[in-house]
């Protein structure tokens, strides 16, 4: 996934009483708990990023802080439940949780009453089908996550509504509050498709194709008064909202303004003088002013530093000698300094196994190759070079990008794996390029001899499912647009992949979950280094600030300003 830094900000709002500030408060609060709770409305909330959206077409953005935003102006069947601490889905424009066939093959959703478009209009089965059509013309509408076509086409090959004559047949709407799901084979996390911003309902009468993410017709409590692409968005609220139809948003501010194209620093600046109140984009305030903060306790106090999602890691080639040998993938996993790793990014938390906090099956404990104090094992690299013939070490490539903490992240590796006789060269690439045409291609991958492949991964939603299928799934090692970079295709995975699927009790999906991660460690051709921490600060007269750990962000609905 792609990342962005958006910066949020308020000025003040009506403070009807001196107790909405008294509660959870200091370092880490919002982590698990709701900072300055409060449901005093109005205030305008003033927003800064220093780059543009991808898209304002739910269907076509791939940015975690978009999926976060959207929640402002569209709303979907299910959605992630607004408090701290969970991942999970809670009915949004459905009356209640879907009614799922024994065969779990059929989804029944029926939807609440009283829900509108902008214009007042009602918003029937009849959208939300619309919206998930449009996803299907990915000629027009390319750039969201696929999801549902992967799960919805069937062979039907349904190229959307611009072009067919006929409709998407695995969807259907037996009235104007009924939609009905029908999947050629089971999917138990298939639900969490349906909370992204893709399964939302559009009305067919207002749709501009290519041109929808201009100005989107809003579903939820805001919709967009202006949008001046590279400089400027307004929200404001949507009359046609109605709150009893809505759990889950508090939607406080009576105003909301994002401002594009500011600076990093310009925005550290801004939080730090008050006329900024939060980081909603969860990027973080930038180093020098990170040391700032946590060199003064009033500062620190005012702060949450959440693992976001993303693991930085690197992936050995089984399909490039000598990593085509688990004893000298092995090798490495023991030989490099992960310390040198998290010192060289500016942080982040060492990681031992491959899935990341948030994720059910995550295992705090897993470290096979004893890393997770940070330092390097070289006797037991030495070992494992022996096992795999070459005690004297071997030479290799290490690919990354040529942005300048990626590169700093390639040479604490470098520098670790020379200690233990591994001749290790750096070959950078342009960032545009990398993961679709360089390492992408595992044809490239092969020519220029890249055993070693340093990337970022995150979840598009917060099961296994949304974190390691590509990564791993020896069916998902592609020619082009390959993920699997190790192109790992070890037949008892991919077992343990497909059983998954089906499992519906989630306790037991986590299960799976863990021995799957410990399988990838074991198979050793992943090696997590570390999983980002970003540091935000919150502003005092911001309200219900809390990290929705859905997103790894703070949830941006339930914000608030006050007077202070």
């Amino acid at each position: 996934m792609l990342a962005i830094v958006l910066v949020l900000g308020g000025c003040g709002g009506q403070h009807d009483s001196g107790e909405e500030g008294s509660a959870v408060a200091g370092f880490d609060a919002g982590i698990t708990g709701i900072v300055n709770p409060s449901d005093t409305p109005g205030g305008t909330l003033r927003l800064a990023s220093a780059n543009d959206v991808d898209s304002w077409d739910p269907a076509r953005s791939y940015i975690n802080a978009v999926y976060n935003l959207q929640r402002l102006y569209v709303r979907t069947l299910l959605t992630p439940a607004a408090e701290p601490g969970t991942v999970a889905l809670v009915p949004d424009l459905a009356k209640g949780q879907p009614e799922v066939s024994a065969d779990g093959l059929t989804y029944t959703f029926r939807l609440r009453d009283g829900v509108r478009f902008e214009d007042g209009s009602p918003i029937r089965a009849q959208d939300v089908k619309y919206g998930i059509e449009r996803l299907f013309d990915q000629d027009t509408l390319s750039g969201g996550p696929t999801y549902l076509i992967d799960q919805l086409d069937q062979g039907q090959h349904y190229p959307g509504p611009y072009s067919a004559t006929g409709d998407l047949k695995s969807v259907t709407t037996p009235d104007d509050r009924t939609i009905v799901f029908h999947l050629a084979e089971p999917f138990a996390d298939f639900p969490y498709l349906l909370a992204m911003g893709v399964a939302a309902p559009v009305p067919q009468a207002a749709d501009t194709g290519e041109r929808y993410g201009d100005k989107p017709v809003s579903s939820g409590p805001y919709r967009f008064e202006s949008i001046d692409a590279g400089r400027k968005v307004v929200w404001v609220r949507n009359a046609a909202w109605d709150p009893a139809t809505d759990p889950v948003r508090k939607a406080l501010p009576e105003r909301i303004e994002l401002t594009i194209g500011t600076e990093p620093t310009e925005i550290d600046q801004q939080l730090l003088d008050g006329t900024l109140d939060a980081d909603a984009g969860q990027g973080g305030v930038q180093p020098p002013t990170q040391a700032k903060i946590l060199l003064d306790p009033a500062l620190k106090a005012r702060t949450d530093r959440p693992t976001n999602g993303f693991v930085q890691y690197a992936a050995m080639s089984t399909r490039v000698a000598p990593f085509d040998n688990v004893h000298c993938r092995r090798a490495v996993q023991y030989a490099v300094d992960k310390s040198a790793v998290q010192t060289a990014r500016g942080g982040g938390q060492i990681a031992g196994g491959m899935l990341p906090p948030g994720i059910p099956g995550y295992d705090e404990s897993l470290d096979p190759y004893q890393t997770l104090g940070g330092k390097p094992q070289p006797d037991k690299a030495r070992t494992e070079l022996t096992r795999c013939g070459k005690p004297d070490g071997f030479s290799t490539v290490i690919a990354t990008t040529s942005s300048p903490r990626s590169m700093k992240t390639a040479e604490a590796v470098q520098s670790a794996l020379a200690q233990v006789g591994i001749q290790a060269r750096i070959d950078p690439s342009d960032p545009s390029l990398y993961a679709r045409s360089v390492v992408g291609s595992p044809e490239n991958v092969h020519k220029k001899g890249y055993g070693i492949i340093l990337s970022a991964w995150s979840a598009d939603f917060p099961t296994g499912s949304g974190f390691y299928p590509t990564l791993i799934g020896g069916r998902e090692i592609l020619p082009s647009g390959n993920n699997n970079y190790a192109e790992l295709d070890d037949p008892l995975i991919n077992n343990q992949l497909d059983d998954v699927r089906t499992i519906t009790d989630q306790v037991r999906a986590a299960g799976v979950w863990q021995q799957i991660n410990a399988a990838v460690m074991d198979n050793a051709s992943m090696l997590p280094l570390t999983y980002d921490q970003v540091l935000n600060y919150r502003n005092p007269r911001l309200t219900n600030v809390f990290v929705n750990q859905y997103y790894g962000t703070w949830d941006v609905t339930a914000l608030g300003v006050a007077k202070v």
